[in-house]
């Protein structure tokens, strides 16, 4: 197996051996394009491989003890601690992410793994009493869980370790076995991956993390072996893999353009450095970064010199150095389409209160307003470093603002109104409503996931095992024994 002292080409995992014989994928760093890594690209033979032993596995791992998942979902979690440091530089390195969010994405992931396998320990069922009418004296039952079979995960370039995190560690703990396609811009951090879960004792042929081109990843998706096809990314991409994937279950993690509402009661000191932090993290590549902002028209004038005073103080510079909050784009391409967009605002009417610069990849934290909703930067997700701020006088408008849109993950609000909080959460048509905070907020044990054009299921630990697990009906007669 290759270890991190060795040369920077990492093979891919098939069936529990190592694989450096085919096509080199060179991975270079979007901010700098220094070599991060070189990995081995998989085909479609190596997915049909992967299939067959990954059904074979699965006889192993459904009947696993919960606490032999325990202990390997553990000692996991301690691999990810261990090797953190290496970790977060493939990371900072492959993603273009600064160094300091890089750590704080291994740790999430290392957490992830923690409450996966406490969570081994609860796939449990209930006690059903039958003897609801006469017919039925003396019957009861029990539900239980099951693990459904091999799933496949699909995963995206913005968090490589803690959304591959979010697919392996579940399909442990639920005793399932995975192929996984990662991100072909971010594929490092994933494989550094499976060498601690193969070191921590996951059986042979239960994992496999394959590079591929997107024509070979097709056959996991439309294989009946699998059970379960769980995709991370792009909205459209997300859908046609759904209309391709059959008779399987399909869990959609998809894009968003998320809103934050600010009311006149709030701490707008606080508002707006949330809001800073929520809309420039990893320069706005995150489905649930800060996008639409919309404050009440009694504090617009003193919420936004503070929103704009602290995203300009935000440090824009290299993903390896300790001071930087903002650092590139994945690629260029994505750079030039946030200019674009916000371009287009501009020459629309909108007005730029900072940033809106672009060199190479890296594009300057932007503030813009005075946008209208069909502006690309409103109704379509931007995923970069920009967002919008507009003002609102009634309260209801603003809720109507948030769901005119083709998302609805998650959505913030800061106000002390328990009864405009509970109207929120009654009538936002999001997975999840923040209160006091950013959509941007989330812990990975919580159900996380949209609704509309943002996809279907939930992913966090436990709501994740769901989908991986199938419940199963004993009910008993014992007047039969």
């Amino acid at each position: 197996m290759p270890t991190a002292t060795e040369s920077k080409t990492i093979g891919f995992y098939l069936d529990g051996s190592w694989h450096q014989d085919g096509e080199r994928i060179e991975i270079y760093s979007p901010g700098t394009r220094e070599l991060a890594g070189t990995t081995v690209r998989a085909t479609a033979a190596h997915v049909q491989a992967a299939i067959a032993a990954a059904t074979r596995a699965f006889e192993i791992t459904r009947t696993m003890g919960g606490y032999e998942r325990q202990r390997i979902l553990r000692g996991v979690a301690q691999g990810l601690e261990t090797r953190r440091e290496e970790l977060a530089r493939t990371l900072a390195l492959e993603a273009g992410k600064p160094i300091k969010a890089a750590r704080v994405e291994v740790d999430r992931a290392r957490f992830t793994f923690a409450v996966a396998a406490e969570e081994a320990l609860r796939v449990g069922g209930e006690y059903l009493p039958l003897d609801w009418q006469a017919s039925a004296a003396g019957r009861w039952g029990i539900v239980r869980r099951f693990a459904i079979g091999p799933i496949a995960a699909i995963t995206p370039f913005n968090f490589p370790i803690n959304l591959v995190a979010h697919k392996l560690a579940p399909a442990m703990a639920a005793g399932c076995t995975i192929i996984l396609k990662p991100a072909p811009q971010t594929p490092l951090t994933a494989l550094r991956l499976a060498q601690i879960i193969e070191e921590a004792g996951w059986p042979a042929g239960a994992l496999h993390v394959l590079p591929l081109a997107n024509e070979d990843a097709a056959e996991i998706v439309a294989d009946n072996r699998i059970k379960l096809l769980s995709f991370t990314g792009s909205t459209a991409v997300g859908w046609q893999l759904k209309a391709r994937a059959g008779k399987k279950r399909v869990v959609l993690e998809l894009g968003g353009n998320a809103a934050m509402v600010v009311c006149a009661d709030a701490n707008m000191e606080y508002a707006a450095e949330r809001c800073a932090g929520g809309g420039f993290t990893y320069a706005g590549q995150a489905c649930i970064s800060v996008q639409r902002i919309y404050v009440e028209e009694q504090a617009f004038d003193k919420f936004v010199p503070a929103l704009v005073e602290r995203v300009k103080k935000l440090r824009v510079g290299a993903v390896l150095d300790e001071a930087t909050d903002v650092g590139p784009l994945i690629n260029e391409e994505a750079a030039r389409r946030n200019v674009e967009w916000i371009d287009e605002a501009v020459g629309g009417g909108a007005k730029l209160l900072c940033g809106g610069t672009r060199e190479g990849a890296t594009v300057t934290p932007t503030v813009l307003t005075g946008t209208s909703p069909a502006m690309r930067v409103n109704c379509q997700e931007i995923f970069g470093p920009v967002v919008t701020v507009e003002k609102f006088s009634s309260f209801d408008a603003a809720l109507e603002a948030v769901n005119d849109s083709d998302f609805g993950l998650q959505a913030g609000i800061f106000t002390r109104d328990f009864l405009r909080i509970n109207r929120a959460f009654e009538k936002l048509q999001v997975g999840g409503v923040i209160v006091g905070d950013t959509p941007t907020f989330r812990m990975d044990h919580m159900p996380y996931g949209g609704v509309k054009d943002s996809g279907i299921g939930r992913e966090g630990v436990r709501y994740a095992i769901e989908d991986m697990t199938e419940p199963k009906l004993l009910a008993v007669n014992p007047a039969g024994l």
